[in-house]
């Protein structure tokens, strides 16, 4: 028997305490006790929203959250710039096209970024465009953007920020209003440890003033209707009440963390993952700010990334993830986000080394680990 081991980029691992909150008996929606905890899960998610905002819960995936951004602030017929870098990026542009919203794609090759100037420069060549769009964290090439100066560039324009930070959330700073970020879109299985399900919106007062000009087709995914039943703790349709319960209670573990203290140790982890990977010889996919969230790595000369997959499930039973689209075959992705220690990534990097051996690459035995090992070794 071989213990398992989720280190995947999402789903992640879910603590204990939320899988037992989980498994108490359903509650109804339409209760006091529902409305109860709805309440403190408001206030959390303001919280590590970094917004005052109300963050609309949704019963969905993180892409049901970025079609509700697109058809609840855009209307047929808009232009935006979008930043397309990556197997995330691309989705922006099907929701888009699905919608009839036409894109200027602001493009860099997969691992790279599009700087603020980039952003900055259509915006002034095109004053029409209602919005930007962006990951934060493209966990599909573990590239993190410069959200903080797409904001700087969109602040003073008619256009909008709207952000995927479903690898993000929970992971690296994002002070929604600080930044001054429009729209923040999120998921539960990532940085907020729970089964796929939830997805989650924060609409700025910009934003806000969009959505009702927006005639976009909407009706479950109508935000206006679901903020009217949010602030007074409720849901508009059937929520994912059992995901509720266990986001309460991943809302209070990183509250009794601290928010900054979750995003030290993320950076941590993949410091020392990033660190571990090139003492093997490994070369990382990433060319730009890496993410916190996860590591890609080049697959070794010769080495199809899907083999580098395989072997950590069928010999070690641990799940991590390959390439998306053109990078299939090409990388291999490891995670490190969420509920998510040291000790993790030690495994993490020991089964690398092991694969890489069974792949009959040269490996020096130990030299992953002892590389991470010193970043932990580090006094803070």
């Amino acid at each position: 028997m071989k213990k398992y081991q989720l280190m995947a980029p999402g789903p992640t691992p879910v603590p204990s305490e939320a899988l037992l909150a989980m498994a108490q008996p359903m509650i109804h929606h339409r209760t006091p006790q529902y409305e109860a905890l709805f309440a403190e899960v408001r206030a959390g998610l303001k919280k590590l929203f970094q917004t005052q905002a109300e963050v609309l819960p949704l019963a969905c995936t993180g892409t049901g959250a970025m079609e509700a951004a697109v058809i609840n602030t855009l209307s047929a017929g808009d232009t935006v710039a979008l930043v397309r870098a990556g197997k995330f990026g691309d989705r922006w542009l099907e929701i888009c096209k699905a919608y009839g919203v036409k894109v200027i794609e602001l493009t860099a090759p997969f691992g790279h970024t599009v700087p603020a100037a980039r952003v900055a420069e259509a915006l002034a060549a095109n004053p029409h465009l209602a919005a930007v769009l962006t990951q934060h964290s493209e966990s599909s090439t573990g590239v993190l953007h410069d959200v903080r100066g797409y904001a700087q560039a969109t602040r003073e324009s008619a256009a909008i920020l709207i952000v995927d930070a479903v690898s993000s959330l929970g992971i690296a700073d994002l002070p929604m209003d600080a930044w001054g970020v429009d729209v923040v879109v999120s998921g539960s299985q990532k940085g907020l440890m729970l089964p796929p399900g939830l997805g989650f919106c924060a609409l700025g007062e910009k934003a806000w003033a969009k959505q009702k000009t927006s005639t976009l087709p909407k009706y479950y995914f109508n935000l206006a209707e679901e903020r009217k039943c949010v602030v007074k703790n409720e849901a508009h349709f059937t929520p994912a009440v059992s995901i509720v319960v266990g986001l309460r209670e991943v809302l209070r573990m990183l509250e009794q963390e601290g928010i900054a203290n979750v995003f030290k140790r993320h950076d941590r982890l993949a410091r020392a993952t990033r660190a571990g990977v090139e003492a093997l010889g490994l070369a990382l996919f990433c060319k730009a700010t890496p993410s916190p969230a996860l590591t890609a790595v080049v697959a070794p000369k010769g080495v199809d990334g899907e083999q580098v997959v395989a072997a950590y499930s069928q010999t070690h039973n641990i799940t991590i993830a390959g390439g998306q689209g053109e990078m299939k075959g090409k990388v291999f992705r490891l995670g490190h986000m969420g509920y998510a220690a040291e000790f993790d990534v030690i495994v993490a990097l020991a089964a690398l080394e092991q694969v890489l051996a069974d792949l009959g690459q040269p490996v020096d035995f130990g030299a992953g680990v002892r590389a991470a090992q010193k970043i932990f070794a580090e006094k803070p």
